[in-house]
């Protein structure tokens, strides 16, 4: 029998040793229970454009979202899920409108529940998430977290902006020093309470 010594696979040093790259897209739906009794770990990526709830909250988004979980059961016999994501997403400044990107990033942890009633069992540490039939859909899991993660207001650096400092300051404020003081809407009746 010939052994083969020139095929594909056989190295000497090549770039075959180096670590892997992260390229898996992260399952849609998995059965968590089986996962939680093994403590698997999945680890992938998940498409930002096949989230529509994000792109309601914060636009159409490109690139991918990086999360890690972690299934187990704690010391008290709770099924959960440990997670990480990480994600860099275009969002509009609240001054001039334009997108910046931001780092958005989360840790979480999931107790897993099979209908709501048993969510007011958690302790406050675990958030409820729902699994029907065995199955858990991830991306809907993904989803609630990144926008649960998203910040409340974001803004560019004033020399960044698009908006000027000078835009920014009401045009009201220098209006109001040239008029005249108001007359007061009260002055007729002092005048009428004077004819007494």
């Amino acid at each position: 029998m010939k052994k083969y010594t020139d095929s594909f696979d056989t190295s000497r040093g090549s770039a075959y040793h180096c670590a892997p790259m992260l390229t898996s897209q992260l399952p849609s739906r998995v059965e968590p229970y089986k996962l939680a009794a093994r403590h698997e770990r999945i680890e992938g990526l998940v498409a930002l454009d096949k989230l529509p709830r994000l792109a309601e909250e914060a636009g159409v988004q490109t690139g991918d979202c990086h999360v890690v979980l972690e299934f187990g059961v704690d010391a008290q016999g709770r099924r959960e899920i440990r997670g990480h994501l990480q994600a860099t997403l275009a969002l509009a400044c609240r001054r001039c409108l334009v997108p910046l990107p931001q780092e958005v990033s989360s840790d979480f942890l999931l107790g897993m529940v099979t209908d709501e009633a048993l969510a007011a069992e958690l302790p406050a540490s675990h958030e409820p998430v729902l699994v029907e039939k065995e199955q858990l859909d991830l991306l809907t899991v993904v989803e609630d977290e990144l926008i649960l993660s998203l910040p409340q207001v974001v803004y560019h650096d004033e020399a960044e902006c698009h908006v000027s400092a000078e835009q920014l300051v009401s045009k009201t404020e220098g209006a109001a020093a040239e008029t005249t003081p108001a007359t007061n809407p009260f002055a007729v009746l002092n005048v009428l309470k004077g004819k007494k």
